[in-house]
């Protein structure tokens, strides 16, 4: 790690500035960008998961950028096999593409359950209902899977999910607990985010469900047969 501090300055300078640039780093738990969540499996046993997150992608005024990269890590119980996902950064939708819901290990089987990030992340993966993407871990890679192949036993989400660092933040440690992740998760009030839905929600009015039908053409979000956002983007540039 490199020298944070310098020997020059006033010494309340150097202080501010260490604790600064530490806090950044992420070494207190309070700047969020890592962290570990104490996760707990279908079958009651708990699994300790190192998360981490970075923002910059597109963002409205006064609020916080977007995640434009996320990593999970942890070790499949009773072995020394660590697994890692990640979701990078993605050109068309200027971030990255999902908020993790539910981490869950069936016959030794990672199973992970995600939530597509805003309206774009939405229509690229398919407009699911219910609104999950789901991950298989096999032969080391992870392979995304009909919702019906998800096992029945696993039932809820897990795992930090909305603004997962902001959460970190306001607990202001670097290790969050199972108890923890239960009461964050109790506080959600649509259905889909505290109980893992199976079939087709009725109620589109809200979250991504509510989310304006569009499809990628050449790099742009437009309406499905919009012949005239084609034409216009079709154009020859001057």
């Amino acid at each position: 790690m490199k020298r944070l501090c310098s020997r020059s300055g006033l010494v309340l300078g150097i202080l501010w500035l260490c604790m600064t640039d530490l806090a950044t780093a992420g070494l207190f738990g309070f700047g969020g960008d890592s962290w570990q969540e104490e996760v707990l499996l279908h079958d009651g046993r708990k699994v300790m998961l190192e998360r981490m997150v970075k923002r910059g992608g597109r963002h409205e005024i006064g609020q916080k950028p977007s995640y434009k990269e996320q990593r999970l890590r942890f070790t499949i119980p009773g072995t020394n096999q660590t697994v890692t996902w990640e979701d990078h950064y993605s050109d068309d939708l200027g971030q990255a593409n999902f908020l993790p819901m539910a981490l869950d290990i069936m016959t030794g089987t990672p199973y992970l359950v995600v939530y597509p990030m805003g309206c774009l992340s939405y229509n690229k993966w398919g407009r699911p209902n219910p609104p999950y993407v789901v991950f298989k871990y096999h032969d080391k890679e992870w392979t995304r899977i009909p919702l019906e192949e998800l096992p029945a036993e696993i039932t809820t989400p897990n795992v930090l999910f909305s603004q997962p660092d902001v959460e970190v933040e306001r607990f202001g440690k670097r290790l969050i607990t199972a108890d923890m992740i239960k009461d964050v998760i109790r506080g959600y009030k649509q259905l889909e985010f505290s109980t893992l839905q199976r079939e087709p929600l009725q109620d589109k009015s809200q979250g991504a469900m509510n989310c304006e039908e569009r499809v990628l053409y050449k790099g742009h979000w437009i309406l499905p047969n919009d012949p005239i956002a084609r034409e216009f983007i079709d154009r020859p540039k001057k």
